[in-house]
């Protein structure tokens, strides 16, 4: 998987992510990375110093019978994965996905530990969805942070505006592939039950970071389930 190539988004954007910078999510990504870096079992993975990332991995975040409750709401209600430009990538995600329910015990539990653990408002985070990925489907590269020259944007800005971090759970472990990988950073994280992943999508001066591009790898056998979270830089509405 090593790669010297500099990261090429699937969108060359009209405004350079060097001129996207800002000092709020700077700001945030500071004070999450001060937590993160000081939280006992936290594994802060290494990237180099012409690829700054803050990257995560923290093991069993969630018990095996939480990862199942999960995975029972997720296969009772999945649909299609929604993409925001569907008709030029619809091949690039094509697993199954559902908001859950925020009003669960559970979920609503799940959702307060992980903006406990980042130190981030929970009025920032948008509703924690599950996925399930079946042999075959993948989640091509592709960037978590949004592109401010789509068309998507005006509407997805008046919402909370950019996606800062992102929260990722593994609830099982499949057969065989469906390893999320960092090519540009030469990483890939295996899915294990339970494990979390944790990265800011922006650069430290508050940029869009193209270097978190990453892909969820096709699974070979077995199923795999997660959930995510995605926070904004400001109250998600």
């Amino acid at each position: 998987m090593a790669t010297n190539a500099e990261p090429k988004p699937y969108h060359e954007p009209t405004v350079p992510f060097a001129e996207q910078r800002s000092d709020l999510r700077a700001g945030t990504g500071r004070r999450v990375g001060e937590i993160l870096d000081n939280t006992a079992g936290l594994w802060r993975l290494t990237t180099s110093r012409d690829r700054p990332v803050q990257l995560y991995v923290l093991g069993n975040f969630l018990n095996a019978d939480e990862c199942q409750a999960l995975c029972r709401q997720i296969d009772s209600n999945t649909y299609p994965s929604p993409l925001y430009e569907k008709e030029k990538y619809e091949d690039v995600r094509t697993s199954y996905s559902c908001n859950l329910d925020p009003y669960d015990p559970l979920v609503a539990d799940i959702d307060t530990r992980i903006a406990d653990l980042l130190g981030i408002d929970r009025s920032w985070g948008e509703p924690l969805q599950g996925q399930r990925y079946e042999v075959g489907q993948q989640f091509k590269e592709h960037s978590d942070f949004f592109y401010v020259d789509q068309p998507y944007w005006e509407e997805y800005s008046s919402h909370g505006g950019q996606r800062t971090w992102t929260a990722m759970i593994y609830l099982n472990m499949p057969g065989k592939g469906g390893a999320t990988a960092f090519k540009y950073l030469d990483l890939a994280i295996a899915p294990l039950t339970g494990r979390m992943v944790i990265w800011n999508n922006m650069a430290l001066d508050g940029s869009p970071n193209p270097w978190t591009l990453h892909e969820g790898q096709p699974v070979e056998a077995g199923t795999k389930s997660i959930v995510t979270k995605w926070y904004r830089e400001r109250t998600f509405v």
